[in-house]
């Protein structure tokens, strides 16, 4: 068959759902075909270099990671993995109307070694934060699914989460705490339990909600830890008119509250 034909994501249980929904992420086992993931570093490395620092900068500088577009949906050996997790992301969703997924956004973040000087931002920790308030959607049900592309564990700088966090609605933007941590300025994430940073094989992944408060610790490798975010929203959310960071409105056409346009953000799950 060729690769454009095939669905290389499993199905996820009712368990994962249950617990997505009780803890704010999943970490869903053996989701991805290796073959898939070793098709996305490739791409990467193809685009950002064996080093995951040779590209240019993409305009916000953060120690978080570096980022570089994907396009992975104008690729037909990736599309097909994208289709798989828009009905991963559905499920996941749980919502009782019978609501599409979207592709939101999807992207490479290598988080480059602390140890090295780099050339782009990207190799220190991140910090505790909620996804959500930079995508300026009207709604919340969105959800990042992040792909390692080798396995990893905690000295590579993976994440952990604050489980209920999500429970708390939002947070309000990171900028806006004024150089505190999230968790200072909601002491009541104290009460709440995170994980231990998860340790990942290939073909692992993690999917979080945008509300849920996560944190990674700093690149101790001596090489990058690739990643591949995929942004899922519900395919009725609308911009909701305030500055984004993950798409430029006039681009598209776009206006408050008016729908994502089909073309940029496709739909990848009915």
């Amino acid at each position: 068959m060729e690769a454009a034909t095939i669905a290389p994501c499993r199905a996820i249980t009712p368990e994962e759902v249950a617990h997505y929904q009780e803890k704010g992420w999943v970490l869903l086992k053996r989701f991805i075909e290796p073959e898939t993931i070793a098709t996305l570093l490739k791409k990467a490395q193809g685009i950002m270099g064996e080093d995951g620092d040779s590209n240019p900068p993409y305009g916000i500088d953060q120690p978080y990671f570096n980022a570089q577009a994907a396009s992975g949906y104008d690729d037909p050996a990736v599309r097909p993995m994208l289709h798989g997790i828009g009905a991963a992301a559905k499920a996941l969703m749980a919502r009782k109307a019978d609501v599409p997924t979207r592709l939101f956004n999807d992207f490479f973040a290598p988080k480059l070694p602390a140890a090295k000087k780099t050339r782009n931002q990207g190799n220190g920790a991140t910090s505790f934060h909620q996804d959500f308030i930079t995508f300026a959607v009207d709604r919340s049900g969105g959800m990042t699914f992040w792909i390692p592309l080798e396995g990893y564990g905690p000295e590579a700088g993976t994440m952990s989460f604050i489980e209920g966090s999500h429970r708390l609605g939002v947070l309000g933007n990171y900028t806006s705490y004024d150089g505190k941590d999230i968790r200072e300025v909601y002491p009541e994430l104290a009460d709440m339990p995170m994980t231990e940073q998860v340790t990942y094989e290939l073909g692992d992944v993690t999917a979080h909600s945008h509300l849920t408060v996560h944190g990674a610790g700093q690149n101790n490798l001596d090489r990058p830890r690739w990643a591949y975010l995929v942004l899922p929203q519900p395919a009725d959310a609308r911009w909701n008119g305030a500055p984004p960071e993950a798409f430029v409105p006039d681009a598209h056409g776009m206006t408050p509250y008016g729908p994502f346009p089909d073309d940029a953000f496709p739909i990848i799950s009915e």
